[in-house]
């Protein structure tokens, strides 16, 4: 799990490559066979490597404070890197957060900002490099360069301004109300005895639901625990986002389908209840909600199988709480969609199948141009 562990089976892998090659050399062995033998075995190791679970329990206050750090260096000599600063932490602390406090961010920062460097203070931290590929893959989408649409001083308008900072959006439109608590890891009983992958976000059934982060739809319909759900990969791959228990009748929002793009701050779909059937369409959850869950993939034999590792996402949704998308509706086809236009400027790239035109960005993705702010 550390990468300190790669090393040994690296070197494995490199030992029986040459004494196949040996071998091949002294006509016991085709050449081509010294080399898969000595493929095999890598990749072998690096799949023995893969981490297999994350407990993911930083506290909002700890990530809001990092990414603070973050944002104040991020144009100048000494950039600050939050999700470093978070592996640290915990590599420090053992992932024990009850007693974070702000000023322990503060010091490190301080040391780096002196001149200190993170290889020097993370020498003799065991875990850090662990820490440091887990939070990569939960945050790595989460604060970069971007353009988004603000209304005019005067009023009556709205112009794009270059930002950096968070880039992610709550995963509620802004002006709906919802509650939640942190019930990750609670029991289930509907189909077999599981637990809670995700967290309950309780709201008003047609509450417009958000796209956390911009990524592409790799699933969508329905599903007898899920009800209607929507599936969406971030375009790194790391991070695969569920959206639960969607409106009856009228779950997603009409022009998306599988492999459709979405950038953070979209309108994909609507609340509602539905699931814990195998008829399709059909309330039977009691209270209208959303179920938010956050899968991470570090290889892709680890997307659909027994051993998915799931996250614990109350934390960010409390962080994400005052980054809320604004919406409008369609008067004619009754769907929402944002007011004001995103480029994420830091992580999209076009896809094989779905190359960017010059004139992409003329009509944001998300915005109906039929409705006016």
């Amino acid at each position: 799990m550390q990468g300190s562990a790669r090393l040994p089976l690296a070197r494995l892998g490199m030992i029986i490559l040459a004494a196949a090659l040996l071998l091949s050399a002294a006509g016991m062995l085709s050449a081509r066979q010294a080399l898969a033998a000595g493929s095999e075995i890598e990749t072998k190791a690096e799949k023995k490597d893969l981490i297999r679970w994350v407990d993911f329990n930083v506290p909002c206050e700890a990530m809001k404070k990092a990414i603070a750090l973050d944002i104040m260096t991020h144009d100048k000599e000494i950039k600050l890197n939050f999700i470093e600063l978070l592996a640290y932490l915990a590599a420090r602390n053992g992932n024990n957060w009850k007693g974070y406090r702000d000023k322990q961010l503060d010091d490190l920062a301080q040391k780096l900002l002196d001149g200190a460097s993170m290889s020097e203070l993370t020498k003799d931290l065991k875990h850090y490099n662990y820490y440091l590929e887990a939070y990569t893959a939960v945050l790595s989408g989460f604060v970069g360069e971007y353009e988004i649409e603000v209304p005019d001083a005067e009023g009556g308008g709205k112009h794009w301004e270059r930002k950096y900072g968070i880039k992610v959006f709550s995963p509620i439109a802004k002006n709906f109300p919802y509650s939640h608590c942190d019930d990750f890891g609670n029991k289930r009983s509907y189909g077999f005895s599981r637990i809670h992958l995700g967290n309950d976000l309780m709201g008003q059934t047609g509450t417009p639901i958000i796209a956390v982060e911009g990524g592409i739809i790799e699933a969508m319909g329905w599903n007898q625990y899920g009800g209607w759900r929507i599936g969406i990969r971030s375009f790194d791959k790391k991070r695969y986002y569920y959206y639960a228990h969607l409106r009856k009748n009228f779950p997603f929002r009409k022009d998306l389908k599988v492999g459709s793009v979405v950038q953070s701050g979209d309108v994909i779909g609507y609340m509602g209840h539905t699931g814990y059937s195998r008829k399709e369409n059909v309330n039977n959850i009691k209270t209208p909600h959303l179920h938010f869950g956050m899968q991470l993939i570090f290889d892709e034999s680890q997307k659909e199988c027994n051993n998915e590792i799931w996250i614990d996402v109350y934390q960010i949704v409390r962080l994400l709480d005052n980054k809320r998308s604004e919406v409008r509706k369609d008067p004619e086809t009754k769907d929402y969609y944002r007011v004001y236009g995103f480029r994420d400027l830091s992580s999209f790239r076009p896809l094989k199948d779905q190359p960017l035109k010059e004139n992409m960005w003329d009509n944001p993705i998300g915005i109906n141009p039929g409705v006016k702010p």
